[in-house]
């Protein structure tokens, strides 16, 4: 949260008198209004009229460290909690009224400090937002009762095995604040809490958390965007003013770990398959005047080609790909951390060895004023970037509101932050970091005790065991009985509709250079950037089945180094614009992309030139690559959710089919590369003629166009013939396939079969008909049966993906492990009796949502980019949009049923789980699609099974 207030800061050094040659615009300002009610409710608005939408935030001073020791989570519970029921607009009113309007979808996040609460919606549904706000508030707490809790602890308990339980490296986290902070610190739990503490919580205590932390003099509301501020004030009155204040909340004061004496622990994980050893110091807390020098200390060290850790473990010693290091500040305190995942079969001593090294260079070497002035350079293109949304704006708000008491603490920080020195990065280190103690944590495979760092004590990792029926059953359907809190009007009463908001879609040009490059553009300069993404075609498409992995081994070299630049002089060089730059290989195309301020467009374009055209095949980099993407391929092989992935591609392509493949390649693939296979790939693929270019921001087309003119001359196209595959066909009957990952704390489901592509005449009316079983959120059966009506899983979802040839059906969920078949028997039942059961007020719901969420559709730089790479991959034209609104209009409850007919045919699906098979494999027969076959040795199936 820090490093975005950072970013968000930098603007203001302008509005503070700092002058930049070609600065940005200087009228360009983020004003906002305070003003609290009796209540104390802090109120704050901030008017944006770039689209008609508007974001509602409330946000609550209470996270994790507000709670009592045993009593853990009740934060983050309560996070989910809220969007349950209210008194006034019922079981799921919150989630069912955001599609109704079109909103992004209730939303909340919990911190150790805050938890918040937000969606932004088109700007007429302003009125019935605030009163659905003002619920959680005033009426909220009456509506939760035993089988609600009971279910929703099933719900969180999913989450943190989803998150934490089920995941290599998970448990990190919690070895290192339960060593870093003393017992009773309110930082030693994690926010999620433990499964003991959640199971315990008894609806006394929920209720009696509540009724402390939840009140109006606790809280800040944010409104931000293009709304009526005067007629806002009414509403925000008229559905808070009489929400009673409570009890006077003591501040926290500021209290740091403590590490007496270095402390080295170490942990077997079961789904880790590389070690990984991370250092932890006790700093300070946000807004110390030394956190802004930690924050620079931090990505100077470890942050790109200069730098310490990256030259000597990266580099040098060839250790890991990469080190990762960052100064968490939070409300109480601070802690930098510093973790190496290190090859396969590396010893962390000698890691720590080469940390040492790092450390000592920094110290003879220091920090130089360049390096510095760098490292500040991306925050103004940052910053920008983080206003591209009016919630981005009403975050950032209410966290200055609550932190600092005062939405205007801009001046202060923005003065912090250029006011650090060489000399300060320095000291922060040599008061923090050198000499100091530490707590080293050394995650190792299973087996591989012997890689911990010498004299590791074991760490206290609570491990659940998978016990069948364990849990309890609830009836989360049972409505509450209870006396309705009083109000001096009828709450029950939802609020009308505003005036309807007037939808633009955004102006599109296009164009064609005679090399064959075509050009997409939208004009737009609401903030001072410019967004490019190229998409070339091919991709993972046109390798050898020897040759796996080349794209994506060539789209990491591209960015290492051009002819007349070293990969420091490059990365330097985009480092001092605030630019970025990546290359990006997928199974389709080689996407090339850039974020740049509009006043070093050009200059950001010369780099892009001189990557794409001009690449420097550095064989140094070329080794660390293979070895960065081996490592990546090992740990995707103890990652359940990336295993899911790539058998479900198989098992729909079938393993002799380029489309089934890892676009990472095999170990095998990878390490037999050469240098001169990705130049034969570079040579024979990377061409204009199937390249498309899409431009967003303060740049008009005729400027773009003239800019392209160097691009038009020196990039030679030639002709590259993408390949003609097969449509894959569904499976005649189903099956189920079960991939073993022994003691798998959840089951990763992928249920679905080939599909149609994104250019069939059928394709967007399947989406539509896809909003109420999976595609939208809690509005959604699956989300509604098996997460609040089961708490089987934390999310759930369903859609249809397709490109210009092939598409796919795909359901997917982490569900807990001894509901395996239970999820599954679930979701078969929802397939088959989609179409029997879909009603009008769900196509009521489906047509509100995918019409009004047009307001939203275009609103940050990523959207129109989005809809220019539709126009130019499918060939839609530029008010596709509207032609889809149509479709909307159009679709009746017979059509979707017929649609579901042909398209949800559970019988002839996939039906594949990766989870733990000793517990779960021969329970699976039980689904009625035969014996299951596991496939733990899958490299594919000759032929795709039928």
């Amino acid at each position: 949260m820090k490093k975005l207030l950072t970013l968000f800061l930098m603007l203001f050094a302008l509005m503070a008198g700092q002058q930049q040659k070609e600065s940005a615009k200087a009228d360009f300002n983020v004003a906002y209004e305070k003003f609290e009610l009796d209540n104390g409710l802090d109120v704050v608005f901030h008017v944006d009229r770039s689209d008609p939408v508007v974001a509602v935030a409330l946000t609550a001073h209470v996270g994790s460290a507000r709670e009592k020791e045993g009593r853990t989570g009740f934060a983050h519970l309560f996070e989910h909690l809220l969007f349950l029921e209210s008194e006034n607009l019922g079981k799921g009113g919150l989630d069912k009224l955001s599609a109704r309007v079109g909103g992004s979808g209730a939303n909340g996040s919990t911190s150790r400090d805050r938890t918040n609460y937000f969606q932004t919606v088109p700007n007429d549904a302003l009125e019935k937002m605030l009163w659905a706000e003002a619920d959680k508030l005033g009426w909220f707490i009456n509506t939760v009762t035993e089988p609600v809790l009971a279910k929703e602890k099933q719900v969180v308990k999913n989450e943190k095995r989803q998150s934490n339980d089920n995941r290599p490296y998970g448990h990190t986290s919690y070895v290192i604040d339960k060593n870093l902070y003393p017992a009773d610190h309110p930082y030693n739990w994690q926010v999620i809490g433990s499964l003991e503490d959640l199971q315990a919580a008894t609806l006394a205590d929920v209720k009696e958390f509540f009724r402390k932390w939840y009140v109006p003099n606790n809280v800040t509301l944010v409104v931000s965007g293009d709304f009526d501020t005067e007629q806002a004030k009414e509403w925000v009155k008229k559905y808070f003013d009489e929400i009673p204040r409570g009890e006077e909340i003591e501040p926290l004061k500021p209290r740091p770990g403590v590490v007496a004496a270095t402390k080295k622990l170490y942990h077997e994980d079961n789904f880790a398959r590389l070690p990984e050893l991370t250092y932890t110091w006790p700093t300070v807390e946000q807004y110390h005047p030394d956190s802004y020098a930690l924050d620079v200390l931090t990505q100077y060290l470890a942050s790109g080609k200069k730098a310490p850790f990256n030259q000597v473990l990266v580099q040098d010693k060839k250790l890991t790909a990469s080190v990762q290091m960052y100064n968490r500040t939070s409300e109480l305190a601070g802690q930098l951390q510093l973790s190496v995942r290190a090859y396969a079969d590396t010893d962390l001593d000698i890691v720590a060895e080469a940390i040492n090294e790092a450390f000592v260079r920094f110290e003879n070497e220091g920090i130089t004023e360049k390096d510095l002035a760098r490292i500040k350079a991306g925050q103004e293109t940052g910053f920008y970037n983080s206003l591209s949304s009016v919630l981005g704006k009403g975050f950032q708000l209410a966290q200055y509101n609550i932190f600092a008491n005062d939405p205007g603490f801009i001046k202060k920080d923005i003065e912090n932050i250029l006011a650090v020195t060489t000399a300060d990065v320095m000291r922060v280190y040599q008061k923090y970091i050198k000499d100091k103690n530490y707590i080293a944590t050394s995650f190792v495979p299973k087996g591989q005790k012997s890689l911990a760092l010498e004299n590791s004590v074991q760490a206290q990792v609570v491990e659940e065991q998978i016990v069948q029926g364990a849990e309890e059953t609830f009836d989360a359907s049972i409505q509450a009985s209870y006396e309705r809190t009083s109000s001096s009007f009828d709450r029950t009463v939802e609020p009308p509709y505003g005036p309807a908001p007037q939808v633009q879609i955004p102006e599109v040009y296009e164009t064609s250079l005679n090399n064959g490059l075509k050009v997409y553009g939208i004009e737009n300069n609401e903030v001072p950037l410019v967004q490019i993404n190229m998409v070339i075609d091919g991709g993972q498409l046109l390798e050898g089945m020897d040759k796996l992995g080349a794209a994506n081994l060539m789209a990491a070299l591209m960015t290492k180094g051009t002819k007349n630049k070293t990969p420091e002089e490059l990365e330097e060089a985009i480092d001092q614009l605030g630019a970025s730059i990546g290359v990006y290989a997928g199974k389709e195309s080689i996407r090339i992309s850039a974020n740049t301020l509009a006043r070093n467009y050009e200059a950001t374009l010369a780099l892009m030139e001189e990557i794409l055209l001009e690449p420097r095949w550095d064989t140094t980099e070329f080794e660390l690559a293979k070895q960065r993407t081996i490592s990546q391929i090992r740990q995707q092989e103890a990652n359940p959710n990336a295993i899911a992935s790539n058998a479900y591609d198989i098992l729909i392509y079938g393993k002799n089919d380029i489309r089934a493949q890892n676009r990472l390649g095999t170990i095998e693939t990878v390490n037999n590369l050469t240098i001169e296979d990705l130049k034969t790939y570079y040579t024979s693929f990377v061409s204009p003629s199937v390249a498309r270019f899409h431009v967003v921001g303060d740049i008009s087309q005729q400027d773009l166009v003239a800019s392209l003119k160097g691009l038009e001359s020196r990039w030679k196209a030639k002709s590259v013939v993408l390949p003609e595959l097969p449509k894959p066909s569904a499976p005649e009957k189903s099956q189920v396939y079960f991939f073993d990952v022994p003691d798998a704390k959840q089951s990763v489901l992928t249920i679905g079969y080939p599909s149609m592509p994104a250019t069939d005449e059928d394709y967007y009316p399947a989406v539509v008909m896809n909003y109420i079983l999976g595609g939208g959120g809690f509005a959604s059966r699956l989300t509604q049966e098996l997460r609040e009506g089961k708490g089987y899983t934390y999310g759930i979802r369903s859609g249809f993906s397709g490109n210009k040839t092939d598409g796919t059906f795909t359901i997917s969920s982490g569900v807990r492990t001894n509901v395996t078949l239970e999820s599954t028997q679930l979701v078969k039942e929802i397939l088959s009796n989609y179409g029997s059961t879909f009603s009008d007020k769900d196509l009521e719901t489906t047509k509100g949502f995918l019409i009004k969420s047009n307001a939203r559709a275009f609103e940050t730089a990523g959207a129109k980019l989005n809809m220019l790479e539709n126009i130019s991959e499918l060939g839609l034209p530029y008010d596709y949009v509207k032609e889809r609104e149509e479709v909307v209009q159009g679709m009746t409850v017979e059509k979707i049923k017929e649609l579901s007919q042909k398209y949800l045919n559970e019988d002839q699906m996939i039906w594949l789980v990766v989870g733990d098979a000793k517990t779960q494999l021969n329970r699976m027969k039980q689904l009625g699609f035969g014996e299951p076959i596991l496939i733990n040795n899958l490299s594919g199936p000759e032929k795709k099974p039928k």
